[in-house]
């Protein structure tokens, strides 16, 4: 079961990196992904996927991960055009961001490994431009709002 402070925690998380990206004109969508939307665990990682029209800052700059509240660097992976970025925050709950073109959402078609992320729950935080909506409508999922911030977090 999920704490309530644990809960808090990642709500806090997920409004301060929409806040984040309004101020990121690159930044084109930010969607929480996997089981913060399903149904996290005390254990579960937060899962994020950035979609940015330049994404060379994100490995290679820590100073935005300071900004969203992060305090250590736990690795950076690559995978194709994905940069995998995992830091902790100061109670030590780790943060996945996953760093993306937005290519990443295309839709036409869309991409078996793309519907399986889609289909274990994606909850929009930002996306001005609204390609997150239309990768879930592919994909035939309701869509979430940007005003649903969190809206699955700490059900179990």
């Amino acid at each position: 079961m999920v704490t309530e402070e644990r809960t808090n925690e990642v709500r806090s998380l997920l409004a301060t990196l929409r806040r984040w990206a309004l101020g990121k004109p690159e930044i084109v969508a930010v969607g929480l992904v996997g089981s913060w939307v399903r149904g996290a665990r005390m254990d579960s990682d937060v899962d994020v996927g950035l979609l940015t029209e330049e994404q060379t800052p994100y490995p290679e700059d820590d100073a935005w991960v300071r900004e969203v509240g992060g305090v250590e660097f736990v690795w950076t992976r690559q995978w194709g055009t994905v940069t995998e970025r995992r830091f902790a925050l100061p109670s030590g709950l780790e943060v996945e961001l996953s760093v993306a073109p937005p290519s990443w959402a295309v839709t036409d078609p869309v991409d078996e490994g793309m519907r399986r992320i889609v289909a274990d729950g994606v909850s929009v935080l930002y996306a001005p431009k609204r390609i997150l909506a239309g990768l879930l409508d592919a994909c035939g999922r309701s869509q979430a709002t940007e005003n649903s911030v969190g809206s699955g977090v700490g059900h179990a």
